[in-house]
Formats: C-alpha cells, sequence, structure tokens
C-alpha cells in the first residue's frame, strides 16, 4: 500500500503485516482521510457582509486555484441578519468540495467565530481572513510563501492603511502598551490576514479561554514568528463592525489574557503614594504643633484627595476586569452554540 501525498510517496507495506481484518480497515480508512484532506485552509468569520461576499467569494476561489494545492474555506456566519447566510449557502452548494458553513445561532463575536473555524480546520496552513475585502486575498500566496520558509506564524502588517486618522492613532497607542506590558511583538496587531501552521491552530483549540486574542495567542505558542507587508483598501461596502467600545473591549482581552502588569503597577503606585502620604501626614502634625492651626493649602489637599480617588477608582475597576474573566471562565458555558452545519467531507 503506497500513499503519494504532496510529493512524497510513503510505502505502508511494512506496518499492515500482523494486522487483522477490523485493523486493516481502519487503518485505510485514516490514512484515506490523510490523504483527502486539503493542504490550505481559509478561516473567514461573516457579521452583515452580504454585499462584501460575492466579491470576496470569486477573488478568493481564484487565488486559491492558482495556487495548484488542495484547500477548503470556512465561513462562520456569526449571527448575521441581512442576506449573508442566503449567499454563504449558495457558495455551498455552487461547489460542497471546498466551501464549508458554520452557521452560529446568535452574534458571539470575531474571534470566537475564528475560533469555531479553527475547529472544523484540516489543512496544515490555515490563513485567518476578514470578510470586508479591507485586506485583499491575493496576498494570501505572500504569506504562504514566508510559512514554507519554515515559520511557523506569519502574520500581515497594512502599508497605508485605509483608516481614519483618530483609527489610527488609537491603534499606533494600543500597539505601543501592549509592546510596554508585554513580550508580544506585532507590528500590527489588527490585521487579521494571518497564517499558521497545523500546530499553532492545534495549541489554540487546546486553550479554554472565553475571552482570547487570536493573534497574541499564536505568538506565544510560535517558536519562529514572521511578519509580511500586506495591501490594505478602504471597505467596499457597508460599515466597520468594530465600534470604539468594541476595540476597547477587544484590547482589554488583550492586556488582561497576557500580562499581570497593570495590577502591578497599581500595586507599586499604591505603596509610593502610602510613603508620600505618611512624609505628608508628618508634616502636617509638626506644623500643627509648632504653627498652630492653619487652613492654607485646603484645596490643594483637596485636589490630592480627588486624584487618588480617581486612581483608586481605576484599580478598583480594572481587578473587575480581572475578575470578571475569572468569573466567566468558571461559569464554564459554551463559548458558542451553532444552529447548522454546511459541509460535505466525502
Amino acid at each position: 500500500m503506497v500513499l503519494n501525498t504532496l510529493g512524497f510517496q510513503i510505502n505502508f507495506k511494512p506496518f499492515l503485516i500482523g494486522l487483522d481484518r477490523t485493523e486493516f480497515f481502519c487503518f485505510s480508512a485514516y490514512i484515506l482521510m490523510m490523504a483527502s484532506s486539503p493542504y490550505l485552509s481559509v478561516v473567514i468569520p461573516v457579521y452583515n457582509e452580504a454585499n462584501n461576499l460575492q466579491a470576496l467569494y470569486t477573488r478568493l476561489k481564484a487565488v486559491l486555484d492558482q495556487l495548484g494545492k488542495g484547500y477548503e474555506i470556512i465561513f462562520t456566519n456569526d449571527g448575521s441578519v441581512d442576506a449573508s447566510m442566503q449567499y454563504l449557502s449558495s457558495f455551498y452548494k455552487e461547489d460542497p468540495k471546498h466551501v464549508r458553513v458554520i452557521d452560529f445561532n446568535g452574534n458571539f463575536g470575531q474571534h470566537t467565530a475564528i475560533i469555531a473555524g479553527f475547529e472544523k480546520a484540516r489543512g496544515d496552513v490555515i490563513f485567518t481572513l476578514d470578510a470586508d475585502l479591507q485586506n485583499p486575498p491575493e496576498e494570501i500566496p505572500k504569506l504562504l510563501a514566508k510559512i514554507e520558509e519554515g515559520y511557523d506564524m506569519v502574520g500581515g502588517y497594512r502599508r497605508l492603511r485605509q483608516d481614519s486618522s483618530l483609527r489610527k492613532l488609537a491603534s499606533k497607542l494600543i500597539n505601543w502598551f501592549r509592546e510596554l506590558s508585554t513580550d508580544i511583538k506585532m507590528t500590527d496587531q489588527g490585521c487579521m490576514l494571518r497564517a499558521y501552521k497545523r500546530p499553532i491552530i492545534d495549541a489554540i483549540i487546546r486553550c479554554v479561554e472565553r475571552s482570547t486574542f487570536i493573534p497574541a495567542l499564536a505568538y506565544k505558542f510560535a517558536a519562529r514568528p514572521a511578519e509580511v507587508e500586506v495591501d490594505h483598501h478602504e471597505r467596499a461596502e457597508g460599515v466597520s463592525k468594530y465600534s470604539y467600545y468594541k476595540l476597547i473591549r477587544l484590547n482589554f482581552d488583550l492586556i488582561t489574557g497576557f500580562t499581570l502588569m497593570p495590577l502591578q503597577l497599581f500595586t507599586i503606585f499604591g505603596m509610593l503614594t502610602s510613603i508620600m502620604n505618611g512624609i505628608l501626614v508628618s508634616v502636617l502634625l509638626y506644623r500643627r504643633f509648632a504653627y498652630g492651626p492653619e487652613a492654607e493649602g485646603l484645596f490643594t489637599l483637596f485636589a490630592i484627595l480627588f486624584f487618588l480617588i480617581s486612581v483608586a477608582i481605576t484599580g478598583i475597576g480594572l481587578i473587575g476586569e480581572y475578575v470578571g474573566r475569572t468569573y466567566q471562565a468558571v461559569q464554564q458555558r459554551p463559548r458558542y452554540i451553532i444552529r447548522q452545519v454546511l459541509e460535505d467531507l466525502s
């Protein structure tokens, strides 16, 4: 029995000697499954992107067909309320051998939708791609070439980013704070055009966090990460699904999921303010006994008091973020619920 896959011929005859009938059929089924597995998987979360899906599908298919490698496209419909699911169903009916569709029964978030796609993906190399066409699918071969050089994770960073000045400024600040507070080095953490080798995806799937930031998690597992520059286009249709509030929430997931530095900073700040407060109280007591009652400096003390109260409230909120994520983890609720899966694995 000889298996020819990915250019390699493997002779299994020595392993088959001594197997009984049942073991032989089980082993044969496993080998056939390996032979039929695609080399590439593209995972795409979809949320109200009906106006972009046809162009995305046509362009992505053309790119993957030109590569000449086995592939699958996994769409995760993340609770869309427009016609997105109708488009995804038509793609599956058109090409059930290459298209698979996961349909959530509600909106569970972009990264959760990607995790669901990872759990279904069968490829040796897995790509993530947004459905809004801002990251063109024509850049996929560039990431694949880097993966085939021996890197196990390749992230894209956007060239001439087509976003508002405010959003670009916010991204720079977030990237700066991430590099300051963690050991995760990414030029552009917001770019979801990325490629991963199979072991990295398997490690991500084994994680049980309810809230996570996939590029950062993959970076922690990667032995040889790399980055490549990719094009970035203006959104063709619709509006961004990430409001500034959602971006803030996403970056809370990043900071609280990968570092304790904020808590440690507040601890250090608390120790320093305690020392300064002790010195201030000592000075005030000295002046009280040396010069008698004084009214000067009252408003300065109020300003210091209000500042410390605001810092304390911020610290309590930060602690609440960590505690809240612990609370979500111990609840052990499912991360998502699937309404249906459209796939043909025959």
